[in-house]
């Protein structure tokens, strides 16, 4: 820290502090330069430094250390208001309407001072001649924050007919206050409408759109908008996350995750924020926060998590139930505070309806990555709300009595619904201890071992001998083929291929002889169909078939003779047999008709693997459409996403959208979390590569709240979170996809998702943050990627990130670290041979030289190399097409040259060194012209563009005549313009201006 020795000294030590982050650290060093100023023993060093303790205190969370700065500058202002400049008597001023608003948030201040304030706060603006605009904005203030709707009514229709001057807050801060007041008065859709320009970003400030932003969540979520209040809150929760200042907007985001079912992001950030529990500089403040946090933890409470621990003040261990306690007497403790000093009750009741809310949504996706609760009720987003699925009898004391339960299974499981073991397992709890006859006794085992899949075996064998008893030897060997399928469920194929050859020769006899149905002979030819297919899968895996999709299996044809290609053929001619004994024969029996839909999705799988993906597209699509006739669409999921897979591979992206659309629409509330998460991330992938990234966009954030539902964050939900945050980047939503791609690398990891995932996550979250004008970050994030790149075989990735890298690290005042980022990437482009991206590299260079002390003569010798290189490329090429883009590369770097040559000048150094640079810097951007001029029309906007930079050279340097002449030849260039462009009128019109000019210097 220099030592402060004069003003000028004084002044860069409070530009520096300004720069630094809001806080104590930052109220402290203004207080050090404060008496380093008083030694100075200059007045306006005093008054400066005063107003710079003013503006660190206002945005910190010691808003109360405010006053004392302020009541000094008044009384220095009142004995000698000469010692303060224009721009001191302004602020002066202008900081009236902070110690209004800061004495309304300080409830140790009388109401009555508070007024006579605003008394005077009229009085001085009166003098000093100003509008009544801002003492009416602050009179708003005073009668909204007591209750005092009529003043507060009257006030508010006298600033909005006051004039604007100087003194007015700015719009973004006018426009947020007055549509504070219209969601005060229940009029969400008027107040969203005023706080549009600001949302916009046509309106911004220190605090804004900060504080609009999270003002705008609950009217939104009110007015049913959910897919804005969510972009709302991840975009306005990156603007406050860091600002000290900002506990009430930060308040809002937490009361937003308790009234949306995001109560884990909640304890989230109250995680990040420790110090808004206690800090007591603003008392207004720490009320609305302690009120959201009484709020969050009653939600918490209410869901059976009282006991979960949970973030607080320092100095314990909090839980849920403990907090809300705390934190709820905490905020009344200070409504009740300021009731007392307003005279009314209105600060309690409206701390008290905070409080008392109720979730607006159950839950609403956000696409962020949140711990889990450790215990509690899932929820589902409002945007999938599924039909309530039938109920199943269970226990209870209206239970039915057990004949109606038996009906009900039969009629549940005849129909094969979803929920028919659940029915049957209701019949079983009711049988206990009544006698029941055989059928009903082999039908409560046979459903229970369906229950219980592969441990289910020797209860099928139980059921089997209960329907031989029953007199229903066809249902017997249906049974036992049960029981074959599951044994090679569990990996006993071959002992399950032999188990079912008995029973499968033993139910055509019977069902030639009339002794069984078709119902009874099909389920036992499906179970041996079902057991070869899963001997086709073992055949795979012993000749090590990947299962990794649809190609490796196209490519895994077996050849002729095989012993894979007879197991392949026995599965068919089972698949086939099942559909030729129930073709035809279905009617209503949807079993029947599932047999068949179930034996062409087999014959499908079995085309795969011959290689014929057309006709397995074909016959799972009609497998599927036979579920869905029978009434049974839950079943056609599986077969949608197949045919999906294949239509992808065969590139018809059309109908893989189709099917994977249906297949959700198919699956309905029946679809596990898991299901639904994979089904939703490959729409996402079909339709991101179709460029439709808004509709991508939904189905990666249905993926990734389906995924935690699943308990897949770390899986899925990262890769879903890489997408989405891909597909807002796409959008040009930068902000929030920047969160969700900071919410994706804490658990995208190479063993996973690849290495190329956490690359291109960390380039798309590098160029998030360099829109949002966060270049040092984004440069750490694009160097983080680039060093996984650098080893790679294939090294154009590597280069490309350095190169941004280099850009980042130079927008974020770097020049040093820059120039070595461009040159790293330098080399790169010229080991992989690529001229366009050196020449850019050096040029870079050149740039970041010229910012440099004496590096005039660097900038030169690097774009004299960049030029070389466009030549020697051009010389060495014969392509083209290669040569039309080196020679509108050369073109670039001869304008760029020229360019980095004016202003290479001093403007304080003599006449003689800015005419020569002038004019070397002329020739450079001549030989620009010409060398656009040789690529024709389709340069024709580069070729004006150096024309008219060569014009003003040319009248900077006296001659007229060729300022004059390039000027005409633009006009020239764009006389036959048809269609007009916004370039060639912006052009026209400058030439016109040089045109006059040129003229105008030779009239002197």
């Amino acid at each position: 820290m220099s030592e402060i020795t004069d003003f000028d000294a004084l002044r860069r030590a409070m530009a520096e502090n300004s720069e630094q982050p809001e806080g104590p650290a930052r109220n402290a060093r203004a207080e050090q330069l404060l008496a380093e100023a008083e030694k100075l023993g200059i007045p306006l060093a005093v008054i400066e430094v005063l107003g710079h303790q003013l503006k660190v205190y206002n945005y910190s969370s010691e808003k109360d250390k405010m006053f004392v700065p302020f009541a000094r500058l008044l009384r220095m202002w009142d004995e000698r208001p000469e010692d303060f400049d224009e721009y001191e008597t302004h602020s002066l001023h202008w900081v009236f309407k902070w110690m209004s608003s800061g004495m309304l948030d300080q409830p140790h201040i009388p109401l009555a001072s508070i007024e006579k304030w605003l008394g005077e706060m009229e009085r001085r603006y009166r003098l000093a001649g100003h509008s009544e605009r801002a003492v009416r904005s602050a009179e708003f203030s005073v009668a909204a924050h007591v209750g005092d709707v009529q003043r507060a009514e009257r006030a508010y229709a006298a600033w909005l007919a006051a004039d604007r001057d100087r003194m007015a807050d700015c719009h973004a801060c006018e426009l947020q206050g007055q549509g504070w007041w219209q969601a005060e008065r229940g009029a969400d859709a008027e107040a969203l409408k005023l706080w549009g320009p600001v949302l916009d970003g046509e309106f911004t400030c220190a605090h804004e759109p900060h504080t609009t932003l999270a003002s705008s969540l609950v009217p939104l979520l009110r007015l049913g908008r959910l897919d804005e209040a969510r972009a709302h809150h991840l975009r306005g929760f990156r603007l406050v996350r860091a600002m000290e200042s900002m506990r009430g907007a930060y308040a809002d985001h937490v009361e937003f995750c308790a009234l949306t079912g995001n109560e884990a992001r909640g304890l989230e950030l109250l995680a990040e924020r420790p110090a808004y529990f206690t800090d007591t500089g603003h008392p207004r403040s720490r009320m609305e926060f302690m009120s959201v946090v009484s709020l969050l933890m009653d939600r918490l409470t209410e869901l059976g998590l009282g006991d979960q621990q949970v973030p607080g003040p320092a100095g314990r261990t909090w839980n849920a139930r403990g907090l809300a306690a705390h934190a709820r007497a905490e905020a009344l403790a200070l409504a009740a505070r300021f009731d007392q000093r307003n005279g009314t009750s209105h600060v309690s009741e409206r701390a008290r309806a905070r409080m008392g809310q109720r979730p607006l949504v159950e839950r609403l996706a956000l696409g962020v990555r949140a711990e889990r609760l450790s215990a509690g009720v899932r929820s589902v987003p409002a945007s999938v709300a599924p039909a309530p699925v039938a109920s199943s009898p269970t226990a209870g004391a209206d239970e039915p009595d057990l004949a109606a339960l038996l009906a009900e299974a039969r009629r549940l499981s005849d129909a094969l619904q979803p929920n028919a073991v659940e029915a049957w397992a209701a019949v079983a709890r009711a049988a206990e201890g009544v006698g029941l006859d055989a059928r009903d006794r082999a039908e409560i085992a046979d459903h229970r071992a369906m229950d219980l899949g592969p441990e289910g075996a020797e209860l099928f064998e139980r059921a089997a001998e209960l329907y031989a008893e029953a007199g229903d030897p066809g249902e017997a060997l249906a049974a036992r083929a049960r029981a074959a399928y599951v044994r090679a469920l569990g990996g006993r194929v071959a002992e399950a291929v032999e188990a079912v050859a008995e029973p499968y020769n033993r139910v055509l006899a019977l069902y030639a002889e009339g002794a069984t149905g078709v119902r009874q002979t099909a389920s036992v030819l499906m179970g041996r169909a079902r057991i070869l297919m899963r001997r086709v899968q073992e055949a795979d895996e012993a000749a090590g078939a990947p299962e990794a999709g649809v190609a490796a299996e196209a490519d895994a044809v077996p050849s002729p003779g095989s012993s894979q290609e007879a197991v392949l053929a026995a599965a068919e001619a089972a698949a086939r047999e099942v559909l030729a004994l129930v073709e035809g024969q279905a009617g209503d029996d949807v079993r029947l008709a599932a047999r068949a839909a179930e034996a062409r999705a087999m014959l499908a799988e079995l085309a795969v693997h011959h290689g014929d993906l057309e006709a397995a597209a074909e016959l799972f699509a009609q497998a599927s459409a036979a579920y869905v006739d029978a009434g049974l669409p839950w079943f056609a999921v599986e077969y949608e996403a197949r045919l999906a897979g294949l239509a992808h591979h065969l590139g018809d992206m059309a109908e893989a959208e189709r099917a994977l659309k249906a297949a959700l629409e198919h699956g309905g509330p029946h679809l596990e979390a898991t299901g639904r998460t994979q089904l939703h991330l490959q729409l996402a992938e079909v339709l991101g590569g179709s460029d439709e990234s808004a509709e991508a966009a939904e189905h990666a954030l249905e993926a990734a709240h389906w995924a935690d539902e699943a308990g897949e964050g770390p899986t899925f939900g990262a890769w879903a979170r890489h997408l989405l945050g891909g597909f807002l980047l796409r959008q040009g939503r930068c902000a929030e996809a920047a969160e969700v791609l900071e919410s994706a690398l804490l658990d995208l990891t190479a063993e996973t998702h690849g290495d190329g995932a956490i690359v291109q996550t960390q380039w798309w979250l590098g160029d998030c943050l360099s829109e949002l004008g966060e270049h040092r970050a984004s440069a750490e994030r694009r160097l983080q990627a680039a060093e996984i790149a650098r080893h790679w075989p294939e090294q154009q990735d590597h280069a490309t990130l350095a190169h941004l890298a280099a850009e980042s690290l130079g927008q974020a005042g770097l020049p040093t670290e820059a120039d070595r980022a461009y040159a790293r990437a330098g080399d790169l482009w010229r080991s992989l041979g690529n001229v366009h991206g050196l020449v850019r590299s050096l040029r870079a260079r050149a740039w970041l030289a010229l910012r440099t002390e004496d590096g005039t003569d660097t900038a030169r010798e690097l774009m004299t190399l960049a030029l070389g290189e466009c030549e020697r490329a051009l010389d060495a090429t014969a392509d083209e097409d290669a040569q039309q883009r080196l020679t509108a590369e050369l073109g670039d770097t001869h304008r760029q040259f020229g360019d980095l040559l004016a202003r290479s000048s001093a403007e304080d150094a003599g006449d003689g060194s800015i005419q020569a640079a002038f004019a070397e810097a002329l020739a450079q951007v001549a030989q620009a012209v010409a060398v656009f001029a040789s690529l024709g029309d389709a340069a024709v906007h580069s070729r004006t563009g150096a024309e008219l930079a060569a014009g003003w050279l040319a009248a900077d340097l006296g001659r007229s005549a060729e300022a004059a002449a390039r000027a005409r030849a633009v006009l020239a260039a764009y006389a036959d313009a048809v269609d007009e462009t916004d370039v060639a009128r912006a052009r026209r019109a400058e030439a016109e201006q040089l045109l006059r000019v040129a003229e105008e210097q030779e009239d002197r």
